[in-house]
């Protein structure tokens, strides 16, 4: 009778360890489950270096989306980033994207700054403003060479 008694105590401690830690993969992965409803936008950069599926859309700080693709305008020659950004944020056809990198040497993300605009961007539409990602190491050198 004792030996069912822990056997069963230890089953379903198992069965709660299992559970918090894919309760924890969802939270930290930011995996929305149930209800996230999303609409895609575009825009087109002329260079995106290191940016990649998965990355962050932001307006002040706070995620707002994520990089779904990101492909090359064979036309234009120029980066198309496809993002997937929350059904309630409502972005005027003035705002500005641009790819920026968080701390010095971090992951790149996308920061929306809305605009002033009566005008809305339908889903599917394309942000006109924006702003390429800044390349360090280009930066450095032309510094170190000389080049500034």
């Amino acid at each position: 009778m004792k030996r069912g008694t822990v056997e069963m105590s230890v089953g379903i401690f198992v069965l709660a360890g299992i559970l918090a830690v894919g309760y924890l993969a969802v939270r930290l992965g930011q995996m929305e489950i149930l209800g996230a409803k999303y609409y895609q936008v575009k825009a087109r950069f002329q260079s995106v270096s290191g940016l990649k599926p998965g990355a962050r859309v932001e307006i002040s700080g706070v995620l707002v989306g994520k990089v779904t693709a990101v492909t090359l305008d064979l036309k234009r020659m120029a980066a198309v980033v496809e993002m997937n950004l929350r059904e309630d944020l409502k972005l005027s056809d003035d705002t500005i994207a641009s790819v920026k990198t968080a701390g010095l040497i971090g992951d790149k993300y996308i920061k929306i700054s809305p605009g002033g605009s009566d005008l809305i961007i339908k889903p599917g539409g394309m942000i006109t403003e924006t702003e390429s990602a800044v390349d360090i190491e280009e930066l450095i050198s032309k510094y170190v060479f000389g080049k500034v």
